[in-house]
């Protein structure tokens, strides 16, 4: 069985997670904003748009929210906040069933851009991606990476190949992928929008989280980490990525405690709210449990990212295995607990059934993330 090396947290609690009032201000401003912008009738619109999501909203998330910015140093333009703020940002994002890219693009796509060896071509890409001009994706996070070939002739990169199973792909300006030239792995990004690239949108049970192939054919890309460090890269990313994913199934999971808590106290059977029954009750208490502990899972290990991204790997996958449970488990009892009504397609309960089993398959499901545990404990 192959082991990894990684560092354990040497405290029982990082700093990061100490609470302050900051965040709960972060919190409020995004909440009314998507309260205001992104109702669900407003999301499925979007998600059936070209593009997959809304540019309005998508601008004022990165524009006057800094969605984008927040987690960027501040001597490369950004505000100089941690994953702890933006994991934050993806709770309400999850919660409101966003379809704009704030994952892929805003937390993912900048921080493989951040993770460059230093160029002027993405210093400036950076900068559109942080102002939303441009749009970015990442893939080569999954257990069974694609590997692009890669091949340099004069002083230009150029990358032939696939990328499968890519979230925003077909509306995406950027892809960062993990391509093997003869030098050895390094991470590229490469350009969509050019003729030496097909795009082919895939059927997905959840149409707020598009994903499409990519076909490359000789596509220009800039280099952003070499064959030294590429790998620790793509780890420090997939663990990003499972954070982040985490993060939004805990906002999944708060907005389904409450719209089924309410709906319980307002059903009546028997003269009485069916929330009053004592098995109705232990129901909700159960989802409560699972949101404490998914809660728990994803802002720890946001706050080890934030520390030092080196020790993330572990809590990382713990927050994916607990997260990706408890997200199911919850949108699944929530139509239960709605009743008939909840059975109908048209109810907002099965949009939070779709992105939870969607979501699955991305980073790996909970029997995955607990395998990696293992690997990386050494058991």
């Amino acid at each position: 069985m192959p082991t990894h090396h990684f560092h354990p947290w040497p405290e029982a609690e990082p700093p990061a997670m100490t609470p302050v009032a900051e965040h709960d201000d972060i919190r409020a401003v995004v909440r009314q904003l998507l309260d205001r912008h992104s109702t669900l009738e407003n999301s499925r619109l979007a998600a059936e748009s070209d593009a997959g999501y809304s540019p309005e909203l998508w601008s004022l998330l990165v524009k006057e929210m800094s969605v984008a910015a927040l987690a960027v140093p501040e001597h490369c333009g950004g505000l100089g906040y941690s994953v702890v703020e933006l994991g934050i940002v993806l709770e309400e994002c999850g919660r409101a069933l966003v379809c704009e890219p704030v994952l892929p693009s805003a937390t993912l796509g900048v921080r493989a851009l951040l993770t460059a060896d230093g160029c002027p071509q993405v210093d400036e890409l950076l900068g559109r991606v942080m102002q939303g001009e441009l749009v970015a994706t990442v893939t080569a996070l999954g257990e069974h990476t694609d590997f692009a070939d890669v091949a340099r002739v004069d002083d230009r990169w150029s990358v032939s190949g696939r990328a499968t199973n890519v979230v925003q792909g077909g509306a995406a300006d950027i892809v960062v992928l993990l391509g093997h030239g003869e030098d050895g792995p390094g991470l590229y990004a490469v350009d969509l929008r050019t003729t030496s690239v097909r795009r082919m949108e895939l059927p997905v049970i959840d149409p707020s989280r598009r994903q499409a192939n990519l076909l490359f054919d000789a596509a220009d890309a800039v280099r952003l980490v070499g064959p030294g460090d590429a790998r620790r890269k793509v780890e420090e990313l997939r663990s990003l990525g499972v954070i982040g994913l985490a993060c939004e199934h805990v906002g999944m999971i708060d907005r389904l405690l409450d719209t089924t808590r309410e709906y319980t106290m307002q059903r009546r059977q028997f003269g009485r709210a069916i929330g009053s029954f004592q098995a109705v009750k232990h129901r909700l208490a159960n989802i409560l449990v699972e949101l404490e502990k998914a809660r728990s899972a994803a802002r720890y290990a946001a706050a080890v990212f934030a520390e030092d991204p080196g020790a993330a790997p572990l809590p990382a996958a713990v927050a994916g295995a607990v997260c990706t449970e408890a997200v199911i488990a919850t949108a699944l009892e929530a139509v239960q607990l709605h009743g008939g009504v909840g059975f109908t397609w048209e109810h907002a309960a099965h949009s939070y059934v779709r992105r939870a089993l969607g979501d699955e398959p991305l980073l790996g499901d909970a029997r995955a993330h607990r395998s990696r545990i293992a690997d990386l404990v050494g058991v």
